[in-house]
């Protein structure tokens, strides 16, 4: 009998040393994986000779850690990416009127200049001026809505009086444009708590928006739908098409890649940001060809 328990004994201890020096060997596998992926040889996953809970557990674990690093490192050459982008258009936007009023200052140094042609020198400058002051305050604008200091005074606002008052604004640049406006309005009253300021720069952004990008009919309607106040602006924006419709809102998007448009493409990347801290949203949807931009506020 005791040579039988002798014999299963070291039969045992035969097999947990064998199983240690595989864990061991497996072990070292693994350690011998993550220094070569640490060291950027290999971007695989870490993976187990044999079957072994433990080790499949510590395997797994591993991947998961590495998938969250390689993660990690795409978001932050995404967002390097985004930033060179960034500074790229910036700078596009902000050249543009300087090198206007630069070429209009030394056209003003020349002599022999009529009254005429200085007036209107000056008038050309006053204006890239003034545009150049608007790409600054939507730089600065946005710079702060991300920011929780940035408060808003929400109040009782009566949007079905607000929106066609901020719309009538631009009616002669819209007509000025070529553009054919086809106007929906609520006539029951649509009350939101909301601020006013806030509420004025979102609908101005979306005109503006529109008055730049779009071409022929146009239709703009407000209207209560389930608790909600909505107001949609809808045009033709063929160009878009196969273009997912949220890169607009994307701060220095511009539909066209050679930036030879006006806008700096921060308009709409402003109101969205706006909505979200009035507690409502702004949301874009390609409709065949036609792009609809909504807003939506929570009724009082």
């Amino acid at each position: 009998m005791a040579p039988i328990l002798i014999i299963l004994s070291l039969g045992a201890a035969a097999l947990c040393l064998l199983r240690l020096l595989r864990m061991r060997k497996e072990a070292r596998a693994l350690a011998r994986h993550l220094r070569r992926y640490n060291d950027g040889e290999v971007s695989g996953q870490a993976v187990i000779g044999g079957p072994d809970r433990a080790l499949e557990a510590l395997a797994a674990e591993i991947n998961r850690h590495t998938g969250l690093i390689v993660q990690a490192h795409a978001e932050r050459r995404r967002t390097e990416d985004e930033l060179r982008q960034a500074v790229a258009n910036i700078s596009h936007d902000l050249r543009t009127p300087l090198t206007s009023i630069s070429g209009y200052i030394q056209l003003l140094e020349r002599e022999g200049l009529s009254e005429d042609e200085r007036r209107d020198a000056v008038a050309v400058i006053r204006k890239r001026t003034a545009r150049l002051k608007s790409l600054l305050d939507d730089f600065y604008e946005l710079s702060r809505i991300d920011s929780a200091d940035y408060a808003l005074k929400p109040e009782r606002l009566r949007l079905d009086k607000l929106v066609p008052e901020i719309l009538m604004g631009f009616y002669d640049a819209m007509e000025e444009k070529g553009l054919e406006p086809a106007f929906e309005l609520s006539e029951r009253p649509l009350v939101i708590r909301a601020d006013e300021s806030a509420v004025r720069r979102v609908v101005e952004n979306l005109a503006l928006n529109m008055i730049r990008h779009a071409s022929g009919r146009v239709e703009i309607a407000l209207a209560a739908e389930g608790g909600r106040a909505a107001l949609r602006l809808r045009n033709r924006a063929p160009q878009l098409l196969g273009t997912d419709p949220e890169l607009l809102f994307n701060r220095f998007y511009m539909a066209d890649a050679s930036r030879s448009g006006s806008s700096s493409g921060l308009g709409l990347s402003i109101a969205r940001g706006l909505m979200v801290k009035m507690g409502g949203g702004l949301n874009a949807e390609m409709k065949g060809d036609a792009l609809e931009l909504t807003c939506e506020w929570r009724l009082a």
